[in-house]
């Protein structure tokens, strides 16, 4: 399937001018065409391109055509088999679109993956001329396909006065941080205007002769290509030879791009290898591949860059001579008579084009900046860019999905290594979202079901050739002067997301071609792997939503008839073929589409058609930008004289909905189900709260499973009996008898795999549910969350991260109405957001130990006790309710939980990571600082609480802790039948350094510090009460017990400390989740779930309890809202992806 090589006039006249300036290696020439020499005409090929992938795409309103009636269907063309691999490109985008975009976007969110190492003071290796001497003069006169390099002065539509849109972005809270955003934008221009002429005044390079040897060469020099070493840049020697015969630029576009005025170090020769070197025996060092990134340099001018607020998007900059010369450097062959790419030069050629591509589709998804003038708050897409950038190449698409397939490829084979990865960046909530987010990205069950994906690149087939050792030094060679040539970028955000992306393919190709026992990647070069995966990932994607965006305007296919330049001012494209009867019909369309969504009443549905019949100018103009975004196109509508009156425009949600715990999402999601709007607003800068953290599970009685004899009623006694004299049996029975709905509910709606079963400390059975794989929290979160999501383009949901709800709004009748809101990412400011309905789920209070807090009023003995909830938690929803004159219960039921891990590289940090019931559940063991057990290690959170508190005399005395005591420490041990039970975690807490594998007793006694013998005698005990079935304690229940032979056993050990953990008490509820006051009477409008709410726990929660409670109540509260009738039969519930 190899490319057809075709030459036009623009590569014959390269060729000319390669031989004049006499380069003695073949500049072979290529043009992008289309697979099998055959030419479509553009509307052809890019209309079928076009219909093909967004017939993919999710329309959230089936009812709005996607095309007009009027678009002839095409045939296809970018469908089918991908060359060069073995899967179909609808194969590549199904498994993209499922499962991969939304895993590689939440992953590049995390702190470890958005902060990226860049030096961009690195000089372009084209050794600078002195002007010292004499001033060089270039012809002004230049072609219109080479506007002069600029950063930002062209710009379309940016403000007069607007930062340069190169310009190096500070502020990140990554550190030292360089910003902004880059692009070499534009694909080699069809020409290569000469430039110069006869009063061009020749020019001398010094190279800095007085500092040099009489017989040294200047500085300026470069090596020919005769002597140059297998590395050297030709492309960059070609354009020196040229400069030095012809004493002038090509261009003055060129010029700019390469004549820096600072010099740098000459282009480093490698001598010639010995004849008895391997490569010379047809071997290389198995390290061969292991530097193929080194000419990414870094120096004094290294800077951490946070991604995340730097996308990829317009800066005006025109890169049209880097990306000749990055071209002009691919050639391998070792062959030059040859005049097709052999296959690895194809697949380097398809790399660098894939990146080529996904570089143009994040600048035309991103390329009109914000602008007051032009009324655009958020950068804004130019669909007639992209469709004048591709109409007439849809291979250069295809190269894009190559290059995700091949990266793809290399992500698999990583899998061993990565999996286990230590990712670690001191956000302990953060890292471990990361973690999940890796290990999800390479679990077995995604890389089964999109095996053909991962699997479709087959890199064994490369280096076959009987010259296989020089192609490979070629390949690498070649890699290596492309790297450098990316230092010659003057646009700073350019060049930071070049150097990443090509830092990214190295580290896939040291991947690829390196031996799997060898594989090692530094932190950064991960970063820019997964990186560039993540951007191949998100440009797959906007290929339909740029080509649905052009059809949303256009009758047909038409290029510009004023292809817009990113160095040129035009403010907008100019594109023929839209006429009234167009406009019209995408007007009447979004008009629709809004009635049948509910976001407009019937008043102003007939409203819009009319106006729209009577072709409004203002909404003409409206429908022409804004009928592809439904949202946006609602926003503006109120601007529209009497288009849409006080209804739409003042229309509220449902509910406002505080917190994004499991909480706050189990409410939304409810609501939006039913056909609700809401407004989600956190605090933190990221979802999932303390839910994210729960390790052990969620339980549930399912009497249908009458495999471990389970009922309600036994539910119900074991949650009763743990709470004692506080249970309020009106909320255990809710929450009881709701618990199997609940499971299912997020098994069936969300998601989440609940598929194993597991019996934790206080209860009678096993009714404890968790999935197979990662935590039980974060794995509800990440679904949940996704869930929640799906509505955002919807119109129906509006999230608000960090953002904090300073108080309530009341009515004069005292119903809640509303929340006062202020923004916490830095410009504090404020709003009003009213809603008839206001749902509490913002935790609860066991991290503030601030003066006057809830815990110093309530439990002050507990001040200084380390804790397990985030530094978040600090009681806001329970200040907020008490603030309109809510009851609170049970304020002093602080649970502290007896399993806290102490990391032993920190073990004064007041925060710690749980060690949950499923450590004990299967079969962990706790043992004092003697080596004796004191307790039934599947006993309540309170009983195992009080038997090591027991250990302290005042405590045994008084049963309440003295503050001024230090906090006992135990061990806990789990063997190695025990740690399959909970293999997962136990990686997870070894990976942490939490637990530690100790082989054999005589290991594990010195680690406790305690005598071999009285280990050994308490363990045999163990293993004698376990065959009986009861030990002195009233342990039943024996899992994971010891082997044997204790002198070959594994153990896997951990010290563990009491920790506060959760907070029974907070704001009265009902059984309906309505918030009560201090007299015992409903407060209208507000509502609570979760931890923030008091009462349903008692004393002491049962483990499992606490996410049972969160989803119970959620749905609770998210199915009793009322929701505005004029939506509610038109609810449309978007598809999982």
């Amino acid at each position: 399937r190899d490319y057809m090589m075709n030459t036009n006039t623009n590569n014959q006249q390269r060729e000319e001018r390669g031989k004049e300036r006499k380069t003695t290696k073949m500049k072979r020439t290529r043009q992008f065409t289309h697979l099998g020499g055959r030419k479509a005409s553009t509307a052809t090929l890019f209309a079928a391109t076009a219909l093909a992938l967004v017939e993919a795409v999710n329309v959230s309103d089936s009812s709005a055509p996607l095309f007009p009636a009027s678009v002839e269907m095409p045939f296809p063309s970018v469908t089918g088999p991908l060359e060069d691999a073995s899967c179909d490109v609808e194969q590549l985008e199904q498994a993209n679109d499922s499962q991969l975009h939304v895993i590689l976007a939440e992953l590049m969110a995390t702190s470890y993956f958005r902060s990226f190492a860049v030096d961009l003071k690195q000089k372009c290796p084209l050794v600078a001329w002195d002007r010292s001497t004499k001033k060089e003069k270039v012809d002004q006169s230049k072609s219109k396909e080479e506007p002069e390099e600029s950063c930002a002065g062209g710009l379309p539509e940016a403000d007069a006065g607007a930062e340069p849109a190169c310009s190096v972005d500070v502020g990140s809270p990554f550190g030292t941080s360089v910003g902004g955003v880059g692009n070499m934008a534009a694909y080699p221009s069809d020409s290569d205007s000469e430039v110069g002429g006869d009063d061009a005044e020749e020019f001398e390079c010094t190279g800095g002769r007085d500092e040099l040897d009489e017989e040294a060469e200047p500085l300026c020099s470069l090596t020919t290509d005769e002597s140059a070493g297998p590395f050297s840049s030709s492309a960059l020697h070609s354009i020196s030879e040229q400069i030095g015969t012809n004493n002038r630029w090509e261009s003055e576009s060129q010029q700019n791009t390469f004549a820096w005025k600072q010099e740098t170090d000459p282009v480093v020769e490698h001598d010639d290898e010995p004849c008895e070197d391997d490569s010379s025996a047809g071997n290389l060092p198995e390290t061969f591949w292991l530097d193929i990134c080194s000419e990414i340099k870094s120096g004094d001018g290294m800077s951490i860059v946070d991604l995340q607020l730097n996308p990829e998007r317009n800066t005006g900059y025109n890169g049209t001579h880097i990306w000749n010369a990055i071209y002009d450097e691919n050639c391998l062959a070792v062959d030059t008579m040859k005049s097709e790419m052999c296959y690895e030069e194809r697949v380097l050629y398809r790399l660098l084009s894939g990146l080529h591509t996904s570089t143009t589709l994040s600048i035309a998804k991103n390329y009109y900046p914000p602008s007051k003038r032009k009324g655009r708050v958020n950068w804004e897409p130019n669909p007639q860019y992209f469709i004048d950038k591709f109409s007439d190449h849809p291979e250069h698409l295809r190269n894009l999905h190559f290059s995700y397939v091949v990266l793809l490829r290399a992500l698999k084979k990583a899998s061993p290594f990565l999996y286990n990865f230590q990712i670690s960046t001191g956000d302990t909530l953060d890292d471990t979202t990361a973690s999940l987010l890796l290990r999800r990205l390479l679990d077995t069950s995604i890389l089964r079901s999109c095996q053909d994906v991962f699997s479709a690149f087959d890199e064994s087939l490369m280096f076959k050739d009987q010259d296989s050792v020089m192609l490979q030094e070629n390949f690498k060679g070649v890699f290596h002067n492309v790297s450098s040539i990316l230092d010659c970028v003057q646009c700073q955000q350019c060049k930071l997301h070049g150097k990443m992306a090509m830092l990214g393919y190295g580290a896939a190709l040291k991947i690829l071609f390196t031996r799997e026992d060898l594989i090692a990647l530094s932190r950064n070069e991960l970063v820019a792997f997964l990186n560039t995966i993540g951007k191949l990932s998100e440009s797959v994607r906007e290929v339909p939503m740029l080509t649905k965006l052009y059809w949303s305007t256009h009758t047909r296919l038409e290029k510009s008839t004023d292809t817009p330049s990113s160095s040129e001012g035009s403010s907008v494209a100019q594109s023929a073929g839209i006429d009234s009867v167009d406009l019209l019909d995408s007007a009447v369309g979004a008009i629709s589409s809004l009635a049948n969504q509910g976001m407009i009443d019937v008043q102003a549905e007939a409203r819009l058609v009319k106006q729209a019949f009577q072709r409004n100018p203002e909404l003409m103009v409206l429908s022409k930008h804004y009928a592809g975004d439904l949202r946006k196109f609602f926003n503006f509508l109120p601007n529209i004289g009497g288009a849409v009156g006080d209804s739409a425009r003042t229309e509220e949600p449902d509910a406002i909905v505080v917190g994004t715990g499991l909480a706050g999402l189990t409410a939304t999601l409810n609501i939006l189900d039913r056909g609700g709007r809401v407004v989600l607003i956190e605090k933190e800068h990221r979802m999932g709260g303390n839910s994210n953290k729960a390790s052990s599970g969620i339980n549930a009685c399912c009497p249908q499973n009458s495999t471990y004899g389970d009922d309600l009623d036994t539910f119900r006694k074991d949650t009763t009996r743990s709470a004692s004299s506080s249970a309020k049996p009106h909320l255990i029975e809710t929450l009881v008898d709701n618990s199997e709905a609940a499971v299912n509910w997020l098994k069936s709606r969300v998601g989440v795999d609940l598929s194993v079963l597991a019996q934790l400390g206080g209860h009678g059975h096993k009714r404890t549910h968790r999935p197979n794989q990662g935590m039980v929290g974060a794995e509800i979160i990440f679904h949940i969350s996704r869930a929640v999501k799906s509505y955002s383009n919807s119109g129906a949901l509006k999230i608000m991260m960090d953002t904090k709800v300073e108080s309530l709004i009341r009515n004069d009748k005292g119903s809640v109405i509303g929340v006062h809101v202020v923004s916490t990412d830095g410009d504090n400011s404020t709003e009003a957001i009213t809603a008839p309905n206001v749902v509490l789920a913002t935790g609860g209070f066991a991290s503030d130990r601030s003066p006057g807090s809830y815990l110093e009023k309530y439990r002050p003995e507990l001040m200084k006790m380390p804790a397990t909830a985030g530094e978040y938690s600090t009681g806001d929803g329970i200040t907020l309710g008490s603030s309109v004159g809510a009851g609170l219960v049970d304020m002093d039921k602080i649970q502290v939980h007896p399993t806290g891990w102490v990391d032993p590289s920190d073990p004064t940090n007041p925060g710690k990571v749980l060690a949950g019931e499923l450590m004990r559940g299967v079969g962990g063991i706790l043992f004092n600082s003697k080596g004796e057990r004191f307790c039934n290690e599947l006993g309540t959170r309170a009983y195992v609480t009080d038997k090591m508190f027991s250990h302290d005399r005042y405590y045994n005395e008084s049963k309440t802790w003295n503050i001024t005591r230090d906090i006992p420490v135990f061990s806990l041990v789990l063997s190695s039948s025990a740690a399959e039970g909970a293999r997962k975690h136990v990686d997870h807490y070894l990976n942490k350094g939490l637990l530690r594998k100790i082989e054999g007793v005589e290991s594990l006694a010195n680690w406790m510090n305690v005598p071999i013998s009285d280990l050994l005698g308490t363990l045999r005990q163990y293993q004698r009460d376990a065959k009986t079935g009861h030990d002195e304690w009233g342990k039943t229940s024996f899992f994971g017990v010891p082997a044997t032979d204790l002198s070959s056993e594994t153990f896997f050990a951990g010290t563990v400390t009491p920790v506060l953990h959760y907070c029974m008490g907070g704001l009265t509820i009902d059984k309906y989740g309505s918030v009560i006051d201090e007299d015992d009477n409903v407060i209208p409008g507000l509502h609570a779930a979760g931890e923030v709410s008091g009462g349903v726990h008692g004393d002491n929660r049962l483990g499992g309890n606490s996410l049972l409670e969160c989803t119970v109540f959620g749905s609770i509260v998210g199915k009793k809202i009322p929701i505005k009738s004029a939506r509610t039969q038109q609810a449309n519930r978007p598809a999982l992806s």
